[in-house]
């Protein structure tokens, strides 16, 4: 799978081919072409800290892991489009970047805060996959260094920007042109996180903070104030499309009526407020025709000499178009409205306060009603929060390709008010979302008085007790309550389950001193216990196919097949079969690539060592070619 940094040295070249001479690039030929002048880095502005030089390396180092696929703890497997996957989300974003690359139209996230506890994701750029599996209890703890560091220090806030820096680098790649970021956070972090969002996304791309009142009443001081409110920021993968719109509101009715016809009353054409007297605008103040003829000048409700809103040559026009509505004061002055004869839908710009999209409160409520009143989370955002977000960034309308199943993705899960958000709005709004939620498998301890009602839940479902099993049994408990809310909702309330693990193909170890043990170990690339299932979703993800892609289970000589018409592929993992299969099977393989796609469009896949020697594949590999079918890999 192709690097990031191979990515982005391709891209370069491709522009500044000059810029590169033997393969090395020239950095002064790069800064003359693009009209730069070195810097010195000391006197830079921007963000700096200890491990930002690594937190970048972190970002551009490729995974070494997959996606294993576990349809039996799945819902709806055959036929969602939702995602959840449980794993380290720096490895799950790394996997996702050619599947998922420019096609995110939303994405939420409610990171860990900076409260003076160790941030569990500890990332390593040589190995992800070896200090995810540790960080999880998948291997022997040692070796795992956890250190306690002051938060006056400054240590704490390093952690968290190395921790958040390569994700949301990550990130910004799976975001469409016109998709958003939303991220919570409180006052802790709030500086940081917006100058780390601007370096990351541009300062031209950030739209605006919004300020959510998440509580009201009680709760601890600092320095005798109660905070009541965190912070929702947003960027654009790109502002200049205004990915957020406007809001469309509802015209109000036409409850008067004139000569001309129905009409409502609208704004007052005087000017009111700041600059609204004549001497702030002396052209401003001019006679217009009155409904008997006389001279009608802008005075105040205060009786002082005022401006009008608009110029002569417009005033005249809306009052001989009879759009003026004069109203008599006591004094014989008048205040003069606009009369509005339309009722179409108007435009207003959206409010930087989060007033009314429920609390905290609501977030531990929406929980408690899915395990029995059980508060098996804390602190957790309300769903309408969320579906709040969405609205802004997501409307139910299509976009300019006529799509509508835009993605919503959160790779700092919780406990999966995304997903309920999604799925509410869904059968509101009769929707097509999809959600991809990242969920860390944190473990949770019994002997916590915060946790173990959510251990002991965990425990009676027989599952492993980490956040990730809790945050899907709340998807699956949302997904059924929605159900039942919204009985005649056909949508989609399931999603597919995948774990992260190490790659099911071996990588061959150059440092073993015992060669020939390791070259008989390599005969078959393929992990023991992997199943034809994980070398599909795993080619899924290298070849850039979404792993919600519809999968059917075909028959192709006795062997099961998988079609994805998405990609287009067909995916042949048989263990073994026979010479004398090959021409019948190659004849099968070709008449379903007909049947799905112009067979020069697919691409085979094939398990190398299901052939029993060369002589066979390259027999099947001819009879392929002769069927046009020529784009053809072997795991």
């Amino acid at each position: 799978m192709e690097s990031e940094i191979d990515r982005n040295r391709r891209a370069l070249q491709q522009l500044f081919p000059e810029a590169y001479c033997d393969g090395q690039l020239d950095l002064d030929v790069l800064l003359q072409l693009t009209g730069s002048e070195a810097q010195d880095p000391s006197e830079r502005y921007g963000l700096a800290w200890f491990g930002k030089r690594s937190a970048r390396q972190v970002a551009l180092e490729p995974s070494l892991g997959t996606l294993r696929p576990a349809p039996d703890e799945s819902v709806e497997w055959t036929s969602t489009r939702n995602l959840f996957v449980e794993g380290d989300n720096l490895e799950v974003l790394k996997l996702l970047q050619k599947s998922h690359y420019a096609r995110v139209k939303m994405i939420y996230i409610d990171p860990p805060y900076n409260t003076g506890s160790d941030l569990i994701y500890r990332d390593n750029f040589r190995d992800g996959i070896t200090a995810y599996r540790v960080a999880t209890g998948q291997v022997d703890e040692s070796g795992l260094s956890i250190s306690s560091a002051s938060e006056t220090a400054g240590r704490l806030h390093t952690a968290w920007l190395n921790m958040m820096y390569p994700r949301l680098k990550l990130a910004r790649n799976l975001l469409r042109n016109d998709g958003v970021l939303f991220m919570s956070i409180d006052e802790r972090e709030i500086g940081n996180a917006r100058l780390l969002l601007s370096e990351i996304f541009g300062e031209q791309n950030a739209i605006c903070e919004f300020i959510w009142h998440a509580k009201r009443g009680g709760g601890s001081d600092k320095g005798g104030v109660v905070s009541e409110h965190e912070y929702v920021l947003c960027y654009a993968r790109d502002a200049s499309r205004q990915p957020l719109g406007n809001v469309q509101v509802e015209a109000a009715s036409l409850d008067r009526v004139d000569e001309i016809g129905p009409y409502r009353r609208g704004r007052e054409l005087n000017k009111w407020g700041a600059n609204s007297l004549r001497r702030d605008r002396e052209t401003m103040f001019f006679p217009i025709p009155g409904p008997n003829g006389e001279d009608v000048f802008p005075i105040r409700n205060d009786g002082k000499e005022g401006r009008w809103r608009r110029g002569h040559k417009q005033m005249m026009a809306t009052v001989s178009r009879g759009d003026a509505d004069f109203v008599p004061r006591e004094d014989g002055s008048f205040t003069v409205y606009e009369k509005i004869r339309n009722t179409d839908r108007r435009a207003k710009p959206h409010r930087t306060m989060l007033g009314d999209v429920g609390q905290t409160a609501d977030g531990t409520k929406a929980i408690k009603a899915l395990f029995d009143q059980e508060e098996v989370f804390d602190f957790t955002k309300p769903p309408s929060l969320i579906k709040a977000l969405i609205k802004l960034a997501a409307p139910p309308e299509p976009d300019h390709d006529g799509q509508t199943d835009f993605i919503i993705l959160d790779f700092f899960a919780g406990s999966g008010t995304t997903a309920e958000a999604v799925m509410e709005l869904n059968a509101e709004e009769e929707s097509d979302l999809r959600f991809v939620l990242v969920q860390f498998p944190e473990r949770l301890d019994f002997q916590s008085s915060k946790q173990s009602a959510a251990a002991a839940l965990c425990e009676a479902m027989g599952r492993p007790a980490n956040i990730a099993e809790l945050a899907m049994e709340r998807v699956r408990r949302a997904g059924q309550a929605i159900r039942a809310k919204h009985s005649e909702w056909a949508g989609d309330s399931g999603f597919r389950l995948l774990r992260l693990d190490s790659s099911n193909l071996q990588q061959w170890d150059s440092q073993t001193s015992d060669i020939e043990a390791t070259l008989l170990a390599n005969l078959d690339h393929v992990r023991p216990g992997r199943s034809a299932n994980d070398l599909l979703f795993e080619a899924l993800l290298r070849l850039g196919i979404d792993p919600s892609a519809h999968i059917q289970l075909r028959s192709v000589g006795g062997h099961d097949a998988y079609v994805v018409a998405e990609g287009p592929l067909i995916a042949y993992l048989g263990e073994k079969y026979e010479n004398a299969e090959v021409d019948a099977v190659a004849q099968e393989i070709v008449e379903l690539a007909q049947e799905i796609s112009d067979s020069r469009d697919v691409t085979v896949i094939l398990r190398d060592t299901a052939f029993r020697d060369d002589v066979a594949k390259a027999n099947l590999l001819a009879a392929l070619e002769q069927g046009s079918i020529t784009n053809v890999k072997t795991i």
